[in-house]
């Protein structure tokens, strides 16, 4: 056995590109600003500045942290392969270690790929059989344990919502949840309809069948939670009008509220204390806030909706041929394998990163 010092030279290659294209070097000096500005007194005392700028650090510390321990494992690969001859004892580690860090590198090229604030999130998996019965009840089961065996192993955290089985075999309807972030980015690529060509198992004839299945995935959308940051408030007094007599015309009591980032503004003026009319508007804020948010999130789900009905059953992503020969191929992309047990077994990034090249060409 040799030290596969091909794949190592490759590996150095594939970094030094996705180095280039996240712009590690412009992110370093990004982040050194970012750090003496954190410390500037203006910033440190506005907390909302601040935890803008933790965030931000926080997301470009993770990139360049990532991308720089993974440069030192292929540098160290490299050294080994200088140090240790092909006959050396240590020739089957380092040609593990080798794949674990094409593993790892892969990993970090798909996620320099969400390009997305919605790919960083969870997802929702829906599968549902096409027409014709059983059979393709029975590809939509075989779909649903080809994403089980991905989520395993890409050690994402998933729950099973909903599951119909058929009766003869397959399943009518699967939902899957998945918590894990990133999963969206992931998981946008298999949006559509999967073909299946096979001799049916459930054919006496031994005939060719073909199946179809439909894939969906929406992005996780948070609970709405309404949170009021006194900062995003113009608070405003004023002169309440109507029946109260002097006390009402002389004294501002009247209060009206504006949540600057949506516009969304409340008067109240019905009670005779400053105290309890804001306490009022902010209430009614709230509930208003609560709404807004609410139309914002159905208008999100709507949008995934539309680009759902756009699909319909013609549009056709993969093929799964098991018969005549054997291959799985991706027909926006034309990438294409023949190990198709592995690829049904959930090895598809392939696939995955495929299609986000694709998509975002100038990786």
């Amino acid at each position: 056995m040799k030290i596969n010092k091909k794949k190592i030279e490759e590996l150095k290659e594939r970094l030094i590109s996705l180095g280039k294209f996240l712009e590690v070097d412009k992110k370093e000096k990004e982040l050194a600003i970012l750090q003496k500005e954190i410390t500037k007194p203006e910033v440190f005392s506005d907390s909302k500045k601040l935890q803008e700028l933790n965030q931000k650090m926080s997301v470009l510390k993770k990139e360049v942290d990532d991308y720089l321990a993974l440069k030192k494992e292929v540098l160290d690969l490299e050294e080994m392969g200088k140090l240790f001859d092909d006959d050396s004892q240590e020739v089957e580690e380092i040609n593990k270690d080798i794949i674990l860090v094409e593993k790892k590198l892969k990993e970090l090229e798909i996620a320099s790929l969400f390009k997305e604030e919605v790919d960083k999130k969870g997802a929702i998996l829906t599968i549902h059989p096409g027409a014709g019965g059983v059979e393709s009840c029975d590809w939509a089961g075989m779909l649903l344990r080809m994403y089980l065996k991905f989520f395993e192993k890409k050690n994402f955290k998933y729950e099973i919502l909903e599951l119909k089985p058929n009766e003869e075999a397959g399943i009518k309807e699967a939902v899957i949840e998945i918590t894990s972030s990133n999963a969206y980015g992931y998981l946008k690529s298999e949006i559509g309809v999967h073909r299946l060509v096979r001799i049916s198992p459930f054919d006496a004839n031994q005939r060719r069948h073909t199946s179809f299945a439909s894939v969906f995935v929406y992005p996780e959308i948070e609970d709405i939670e309404v949170k009021i940051d006194e900062k995003d408030l113009k608070i405003e007094t004023f002169r309440a009008s109507g029946h109260g007599g002097q006390h009402v015309n002389k004294v501002s009591t009247a209060v009206r509220i504006t949540h600057i980032p949506t516009g969304i503004t409340v008067s109240c003026q019905s009670e005779r204390s400053q105290y309890l009319n804001k306490r009022n508007a902010l209430k009614i804020l709230q509930v208003k806030l609560y709404k807004y948010y609410e139309e914002k999130k159905k208008e999100e789900l709507k949008k995934y909706e539309e680009k759902k009905t756009e699909i319909a059953w013609g549009y056709q992503i993969r093929s799964y041929i098991l018969f005549p020969y054997q291959l799985v191929k991706d027909h926006r992309t034309n990438y294409e394998r023949r190990d198709v047990e592995a690829v049904l077994d959930g090895d598809i990034e392939d696939f995955i990163f495929a299609y986000l090249t694709k998509k975002y060409p100038s990786y």
